[in-house]
């Protein structure tokens, strides 16, 4: 298989070379040592057009078969063709596969049970809280895959590490690097941790712009599901989002605050259909998979004015809501969320709204 797989990472290196174009020579061919043969006229046969059929004759006469293996050897990456056994069973679904997957590390059979986490690069301190909170209990279950960008990404790899969940970054360049260079110890966490990174570039592919949506497809077409934690109207997580409602996989997001920039992607999500997310067992119970057991922790109040706030923040909580609610003066309720804050009984989410870390002691 190693001399048919040397074909197809000769075919990969040409940009105008994709998913669709490689299923096209493959239904044909089925074995892509015989495109090396092949006329102009049995190429178009096969369906590609004038373009393809070009880009096909460029590499058949000047790319170098070992050259280009050698090079993968060097690097110790591994190849998953489109026909492989082990090649991700819920990539195939795709209409647009990629023919070549390029891989630091190991697909194992567990990751056809998986969950695509993915946001904003600037995030908020609800987002970091966010996603280690609905990450760690999935990473227990899942497989998290996310595209080791900055911000939304990046936590999410760390959080599924975090309790020795596994992980796998998808990324939009070559494996020669990492992108960006900065995670470049994420990276090597992911690996340690028996985790992968792959991408369906060829080495020498630097992190173009228009790689990323592409990327994108394989992030959510890995995927049972696709969570959005925080986005802006502007985000490539909503196109990873779109991705997987193209794919028919379920989409999830978190709601947030209706003046912040990172929640109006999710909010406009979640207006459009996306499944609303409070918890981690929201999204195991949709996909269908167990839970994992948790003990909730218990929170006694020291006082009245705690226990009225406490019995407000079972959900995420406005500062301005818990002083109309509760009846308090504002400068009352400011003083004891901040004394609970300190012992540990709430936390700050940001933009002045609080929630409870357990269940309130009856």
């Amino acid at each position: 298989m190693d001399d048919e797989k040397k074909y197809w990472v000769a075919l990969s290196t040409h940009q105008k070379i994709g998913g669709r174009t490689f299923l096209k020579l493959f239904k044909r061919f089925r074995k892509l040592a015989y495109v090396w043969h092949s006329s102009s006229r049995k190429l178009a046969e096969a369906g590609l057009d004038l373009g393809q059929t070009e880009a096909v004759k460029e590499v058949v006469s000047k790319v170098n078969l070992e050259k280009e293996w050698l090079r993968l050897e060097k690097f110790k990456i591994d190849v998953l063709i489109y026909p492989d056994e082990n090649y991700p069973t819920l990539l195939k679904e795709l209409p647009d596969p990629p023919g070549v997957l390029y891989v630091r590390g190991k697909i194992l059979s567990r990751d056809n049970l998986a969950i695509a986490v993915v946001g904003s690069r600037k995030y908020t301190s609800y987002g970091e809280r966010a996603t280690s909170e609905l990450v760690r209990p999935l990473a227990k279950k899942l497989t998290i895959v996310s595209g080791l960008a900055l911000g939304i990404d990046s936590l999410a790899h760390r959080a599924a590490l975090e309790v020795d969940g596994r992980t796998v970054a998808v990324l939009a360049c070559g494996l020669d690097r990492i992108y960006p260079s900065s995670n470049i110890r994420l990276a090597d966490r992911i690996l340690a941790g028996s985790g992968a990174i792959i991408s369906e570039y060829p080495l020498g592919m630097p992190a173009l712009k228009f790689n990323f949506p592409v990327r994108n497809r394989i992030i959510a077409g890995l995927s049972l599901g696709t969570l959005v934690i925080e986005a802006t109207l502007e985000s490539g997580s909503l196109l990873t989002a779109m991705s997987a409602l193209d794919y028919n996989r379920e989409v999830f997001a978190c709601p947030g605050p209706i003046f912040s920039e990172t929640s109006r992607g999710t909010n406009k999500l979640i207006k459009m259909g996306a499944k609303i997310v409070a918890s981690a067992e929201d999204i195991l119970e949709e996909l269908r998979i167990e839970s994992p057991k948790k003990t909730p922790v218990l929170i006694a109040a020291d006082s009245k004015e705690e226990e009225i706030l406490l019995k407000l923040l079972k959900q995420p909580t406005m500062v301005d809501l818990l002083v109309k609610k509760s009846g308090l003066p504002t400068a009352l309720v400011n003083s004891v969320l901040i004394q609970m804050e300190i012992k540990g009984k709430v936390t700050n989410l940001g933009g002045s709204q609080y929630v409870i870390n357990g269940i309130l002691e009856k």
